[in-house]
């Protein structure tokens, strides 16, 4: 295991070192080889090889040829019924070359090894888009490859696969494609057409060609899971500050809406020092800062980074009633130094955040109040993004200083902690009669009812087709009747 472990410049391997720390990572090899420990450490071999033959570790934007990202043939975007991200496959883009198949495989290992970084234990969703696809498009030895990539190198990331409109004639490639997939695996694969998609896949992720209502077109750069924006301060939008200049100065960091607006922060017991154009802090805000802090629901874990320990670790939890409308982000400052942070968000039109963008002292703590829009819905898809680099003593913590800053800070140098939104349930909703659930959840009742009428329209031609089939049935059984009397009195008559 340490000769195939990648190796950095300190002596330390990092694939080893995360096995030996990561028991969520053991259990997945684990679960997936059925607690066969001969079988799993073969597993973990083959995947700490590939690992090292790929130089997974070291895969960035950067490393991998332009033109490929341009295609959009590989990409994630939207997510399925379950909440897990849709990792999509445009087959039609896709052509059989053994000149960029090393390139390929990289490409698709860069997507994965992102979003296990970014989303750690979250399963994906993969889509093969086969729209408009021949044979031409199938390269088996890159399919194969996929399926390892979920088999041998990910395990227990694979929520399901669906294939999408597969033309007949391929229908012999994907027998051979079943024999790679174990039991598990072949469970998972879901063959279906544009009318029956829907059954995995709301229309608001889905695109137009598949009856959805997705208006996304892929395009780069930026990525498209780079989805991440300003949310809304406490006064409104907060407003962009050169935001031609902020996306050709920093395109690493995707800032396609750079925040300008650096309202006050909310103190915790220990004093924060900030200017705010040129206001400081006085008992006024403090009062105000303590108003805006009931309701909020309070963190109960942390998670401990390298500048800023945040809490809560994972997840923020909204829900219907008043009381759950607002949460609470602490951070707190673990370095020696000033530490600049901005906060972004999936859906920046249903929250505010006070404040979005400003610093923290050192040894100091911010107190961050997110709060859900009137009339907007929390949801399990919306994520939020708490980013901080550390500053140079005596920098200058005004607006026009801070949006300098993320300017000109180097993507290396800056920390990023995701949260998930929880959706609380209602007690309301759980004890409701099915005409109050059905009245109180339009969405779900929008799509029951599309599945009902669906049904219905089924169900009609059925009753139909029967009715035809008896109706033919008497005909029959009447000629076959007189066909019988005609031979009878025939034989009687001779």
């Amino acid at each position: 295991v340490k000769e195939v472990g990648k190796k950095r410049p300190s002596g330390k391997h990092v694939d080893v070192e995360r096995l030996m720390k990561d028991d969520a990572l053991v259990d997945g090899y684990l679960t997936w080889r059925h607690s066969v420990v001969d079988d799993t450490l073969k597993m973990i071999d083959e995947s700490l090889q590939w690992r090292k033959e790929y130089n997974v570790n070291d895969l960035t934007e950067s490393s991998i040829p332009r033109w490929m990202f341009e295609t959009g043939a590989v990409y994630l975007h939207g997510y399925d019924k379950e909440d897990n991200k849709l990792f999509w496959f445009k087959v039609k883009l896709h052509v059989k070359d053994a000149k960029t198949t090393v390139d390929k495989k990289r490409y698709v290992a860069f997507w994965l090894e992102r979003y296990a970084k970014r989303e750690p234990g979250m399963p994906l969703t993969v889509v093969f888009d086969m729209s408009e696809s021949g044979l031409s498009n199938i390269d088996m030895d890159f399919v194969k490859y996929i399926i390892n990539c979920f088999k041998v190198y990910y395990p227990k990331f694979l929520s399901k696969m669906i294939i999408v409109e597969m033309p007949w004639i391929m229908n012999a490639a994907w027998k051979i494609v079943k024999t790679w997939l174990g039991p598990e695996a072949i469970s998972k694969l879901k063959f279906v057409s544009k009318a029956d998609i829907q059954t995995f896949i709301s229309p608001e992720h889905l695109p137009p060609h598949m009856g959805g209502t997705d208006q996304f077109k892929y395009s780069y750069p930026p990525l498209p899971d780079d989805d991440f924006q300003s949310p809304i301060s406490e006064n409104g939008p907060i407003v962009s500050e050169d935001e031609s200049e902020v996306k050709d100065t920093e395109s690493e960091c995707k800032e396609s809406l750079e925040s300008s607006f650096n309202t006050e922060l909310a103190l915790r017991p220990k004093k924060v020092n900030f200017v705010d154009d040129g206001v400081k802090p006085d008992d006024l805000e403090r009062q105000d800062s303590s108003s805006r802090l009931r309701g909020a629901r309070k963190p109960l874990t942390t998670f401990k980074g390298t500048l800023l320990h945040v809490s809560p670790a994972e997840e923020l939890s909204f829900g219907s009633r008043d009381t759950e409308k607002k949460c609470l982000i602490i951070l707190n400052n673990v370095t020696k130094n000033q530490v600049a942070f901005k906060v972004r968000t999936t859906a920046p039109e249903k929250y505010r955040v006070k404040p979005s963008s400003s610093s923290c002292e050192a040894g100091a703590s911010v107190d961050i109040i997110v709060s859900l829009h009137g009339g907007f819905q929390a949801s399990p898809q919306d994520r939020f993004l708490v980013m901080a680099a550390e500053m140079e003593p005596g920098a200058g913590a005004g607006s026009p200083e801070l949006a300098q800053f993320w300017k000109d800070v180097p993507k290396a140098k800056i920390m990023e902690h995701r949260l998930r939104c929880h959706v609380l349930e209602s007690p309301k909703s759980i004890l409701s009669s099915p005409s109050d659930s059905l009245s109180s959840t339009p969405t779900g009742d929008t799509q029951d009812l599309q599945t009902l009428m669906r049904l219905m329209v089924s169900n009609s031609r059925l009753e139909q087709k029967l009715d035809a089939c008896l109706w033919l049935q008497k005909v029959l059984l009447v000629l076959v009747s007189i066909l019988m009397a005609f031979t009878i009195y025939s034989l009687w008559t001779s």
